[in-house]
């Protein structure tokens, strides 16, 4: 049975991460051509590396520090999947609070954790002020399938950060009620 908790800064570490798959095969992503959503084949294999989880675990420690959120999913004592929440609302009237990541193991996908975590995920952003959760989301068709179960749309208001960092991402949202 999946655990899920909140995780401190100083248990955020590369240890944490030792039973974690990142690796994901990705055939298709949906684009933006001329104003309209297409899918286009874009095979590509997305894993991390060493300097990558150096990075997640600085990018994880300061999301709690700053007042944020970090939630992990544990299968036992392993971390099966995790999802962060930004504490400073964006976007005007739109009151966006900003999902920076959210991700589960490959050997634990499809078993309901995405679906746990973001759940979690969506209440502590309504705890906090928010009216939206905003999510720059990675375009894989499997990726934005799972958003748009999770009843996410295309975001009304872009934050242009994350357009700038990651242009093929699909800037998303969803409503929190």
């Amino acid at each position: 049975m999946t655990e899920y908790r909140k995780l401190k800064s100083a248990e955020i570490n590369r240890e944490l991460f030792w039973g974690f798959i990142r690796r994901q095969v990705v055939t298709d992503c949906w684009r933006r051509i001329d104003g309209e959503w297409v899918i286009k084949s874009d095979p590509f294999v997305d894993d991390w590396s060493e300097e990558d989880f150096t990075f997640l675990v600085k990018c994880l420690r300061n999301t709690v520090t700053i007042g944020g959120v970090v939630y992990g999913a544990f299968d036992g004592s392993v971390l099966k999947g995790f999802a962060s929440v930004e504490p400073q609302l964006f976007g005007g009237e739109q009151k966006y609070l900003d999902l920076t990541s959210i991700h589960v193991s490959q050997d634990m996908r499809g078993k309901g954790i995405g679906r746990g975590l973001f759940t979690i995920a969506c209440d502590w952003a309504r705890e906090h002020g928010a009216k939206k959760l905003y999510i720059s989301a990675h375009s894989a068709v499997e990726s934005q399938a799972f958003y748009k179960a999770m009843g996410c749309v295309e975001a009304e208001v872009c934050n242009q950060e994350h357009v700038l960092a990651e242009p093929f991402d699909c800037q998303l949202e969803r409503k929190l009620e």
